[in-house]
This record gives C-alpha cells, sequence and structure tokens, in this order.
C-alpha cells in the first residue's frame, strides 16, 4: 500500500470513529425533532477544529489540503452515521465554500471562507426557485443594479442551511429573460439582509438538514458581494456543481452501506420459520445483491473522484457514478425496510430513515433524468465507458 493510499485509510478510520461516537447515535433523535432547529449545529464546530471541514480546500484559505478522493472519504463515512446531517454539510463546504473558494475574487474569498472551513460561519448555496428547479434557465429572482448594489426582488425554495446560513450564494438574474442560462449572476448574500425573510420547509427525510423558502423584497446586496464575472457566475459555477455530482454519489455511498449493515444486523437475529431469516435462500440473495451493487457504486464513485483529483475529464463518469449511486442507495433502503417488516416501519427503526432519506439523492445536483440525457450527449460526441 503507498503511503497516500494508508493516509487516507487512516483518515477513513477517523472519521468512521468519529461517526459512531458522535453522529450514529443521535441520528434517530436528531430525525425525530421538530425541522425547525433541528440541525446539530455542533457538528460545524466539531468539524471545523478536526480540520475536516477543509478537506480539498488549498491552505492559504484555511484549508488542510487533500483532494477529492478524502473529500469522498469524509461524505461517505459522515454520512454511513447520518445521511440528513451530511447534507447539511455538504452543501455549506462543497458548494458554498467551494463556489467561493474556486469562483469568487481573492479578497471576497478570504472574507468567508477561513470562518466557513473553521466552522465559525455557516453557509448554503441557493438556486431553485418555484418554476426553476433542474431548469435553471428560468430563474427569475431579479437583481437590479443600483449604483454600488443590487436590489433583489423574488424568491428561493428548497434551500438547504438557509434557516441559519451566514452567507448563501445567490443566483439572480442580473440581464436578458427567462430560458437563457446568459444574465446569471452569483451573489454572496448576509443571511440577515434587510428585505430578506426565511421560512421553513418541513420534509419527508434527510430531516436533519433544514430547508427554506427565502423572500426578497428590495434587498440590497453591495456589488462587492458578486461572485464570479457579471451575468457569467452562475455559468463559472458549473465546474463546482459538476464537482458535487461526484461528493453527492460519496453521500449516497455511504447511506446505502447502513442499510445494508442494519439488513445484515437484522436477518441474522430475527428468527422466523425455526431459524434466522439469514438461513432463506432469498434473504441469502438479497444481502448479496446489495453487496454487490453498493460495491459498483463505491468504484464508480471513487474513480470520478481520482479523474477529478489528477485533472482528466471527469464530467460524464460524474452524472454516471451520481445516477448509480443514488438508484442504488434508494433499492438498497427499499430492501431494507422489506426484509424489516413491521419493525422497519415503527419510526424508532433506522430502516425507515432510510428509506425517507434516499429519494432525494436521485433528484440533488440534477435529476437523474438529466444525467441520463447528459451521458447520453456524452455517449453521442464518442464517450465510451
Amino acid at each position: 500500500m503507498s503511503e497516500l493510499a494508508a493516509s487516507r485509510e487512516s483518515f477513513r478510520a477517523e472519521v468512521a470513529r468519529f461517526t459512531a461516537v458522535e453522529i450514529t447515535p443521535n441520528a434517530t433523535a436528531w430525525d425525530q425533532t421538530d425541522p425547525d432547529g433541528s440541525y446539530p449545529m455542533q457538528l460545524f464546530t466539531r468539524l471545523g477544529e478536526l480540520g475536516w471541514l477543509g478537506v480539498g480546500f488549498n491552505e492559504s484559505l484555511g484549508g488542510s489540503g487533500g483532494g477529492p478522493v478524502d473529500r469522498c472519504i469524509l461524505f461517505e463515512e459522515l454520512a454511513y452515521g447520518s445521511a440528513g446531517a451530511a447534507l447539511g454539510l455538504y452543501v455549506h463546504t462543497a458548494l458554498a465554500a467551494g463556489a467561493l473558494a474556486n469562483i469568487a475574487d481573492r479578497g471576497l474569498g478570504e472574507r468567508f471562507v477561513p470562518g466557513m472551513l473553521a466552522g465559525t460561519t455557516t453557509g448554503a448555496w441557493a438556486y431553485a426557485e418555484p418554476d426553476s428547479g433542474a431548469d435553471v434557465t428560468q430563474v427569475r429572482l431579479a437583481a437590479r443594479r443600483d449604483g454600488d448594489s443590487f436590489v433583489l426582488n423574488g424568491s428561493k425554495m428548497y434551500i438547504t442551511n438557509a434557516t441559519f446560513a451566514d452567507v448563501i450564494l445567490v443566483v439572480v438574474r442580473t440581464s436578458g429573460e427567462p430560458g437563457k442560462l446568459g444574465g446569471l449572476s452569483v451573489l454572496a448574500v448576509d443571511g440577515n439582509s434587510e428585505g430578506l425573510t426565511r421560512s421553513s420547509m418541513h420534509k419527508l427525510g434527510m430531516r436533519p438538514s433544514e430547508l427554506a423558502e427565502l423572500h426578497f423584497e428590495n434587498c440590497v446586496v453591495p456589488a462587492d458581494r458578486l461572485v464570479g464575472e457579471l451575468d457569467k457566475g452562475f455559468r463559472q459555477c458549473l465546474a463546482v456543481l459538476s464537482q458535487g455530482r461526484v461528493f453527492a454519489g460519496a453521500l449516497a455511498l455511504g447511506l446505502g452501506r447502513a442499510a445494508l449493515d442494519t439488513t445484515i444486523a437484522h436477518v441474522g437475529t430475527r428468527e422466523q420459520f425455526g431459524g434466522p431469516l439469514a438461513a432463506k435462500q432469498v434473504v441469502r440473495a438479497t444481502i448479496a445483491d446489495m453487496t454487490t451493487r453498493l460495491r459498483t457504486v463505491r468504484h464508480l464513485v471513487y474513480s470520478a473522484a481520482e479523474k477529478l483529483e489528477t485533472g482528466e475529464d471527469y464530467d460524464t463518469d460524474a452524472s454516471i457514478a451520481k445516477l448509480v449511486a443514488s438508484e442504488t442507495a434508494t433499492w438498497v433502503s427499499e430492501r431494507c425496510l422489506h426484509l424489516h417488516g413491521a419493525q422497519g416501519f415503527m419510526l424508532e427503526s433506522p430502516a425507515q430513515r432510510f428509506y425517507r432519506d434516499c429519494k432525494i439523492n436521485e433528484w440533488g445536483e440534477g435529476a437523474n433524468e438529466l444525467q441520463r440525457e447528459m451521458i447520453f450527449e456524452a455517449v453521442s460526441r464518442g464517450y465510451r465507458p
């Protein structure tokens, strides 16, 4: 084993121990807490102290170094304990801090990123609107230039972390009409800005993460909060979002692993018809299929991460990894719930939590229908597996 590989396995073991002590025992309680104020905010502080929020970020911005593979390890192991908790950390680091570190000018990055990686400043990423989901060209939130500021009017919805985020990266329309990708910019908006109101949204799964609808009414944002170029900022952020598909795949892998291990433990002790469920051939075949599919996901996710890390063309591999990982997590979670029977249907069972948490992975970072379309387009250009 190479020194780098050994270091990464050591890191994985360290995150797994942290998860076993500080996340997994609390996952059910976090899931059942009222969605308002449910996110375990101490995780920002703890992971900041450990330097894990800074994994994959340059040390000049307070990062811890490392690369995409290390970040996949982090998200996978955190999601093994609680996919909802991992989702909030993923949005904070990979999307919000990632855009500020890679797209914003250095002054703006230095203003926010060190605090975000230390866990003292929290972040969110906001582009979805009532009429704009996978089709981001339909963004209508208007940002009108007024001297040294932009004035925002409109709304966003389904925004993770937005109930508490200190800085929210908001995709706005600075020119043109809906239906065009050009004219979309990104602004780093203070969460306590006058004219911005946040309303909690209650959801089926990933309940520890908090979701909000944002309303902007003559909300003034300084022009120096522009992330990237005017009218081009969102297009520049697409690279960050493409990377996000790799990390979203790692999150789905962690959730799927948790569902598998929970299933293995259950069928080994649940007695039916004179013996444990694990003695039944159909159950054994299901466990074998769950294991095989998750092993395939691991290869796809980390292969895409390695390409990203070495500077190879990874975009189609990211779409494939995200597609297969999310749908596998859904299938594995459903099988987990099914094999638990009535016991799994009870709210204290982790099986029902996995089942509620998994589906959103198929929509986030571009719905899987969109991933299939992008994969087909890549094949048409000559991509081959």
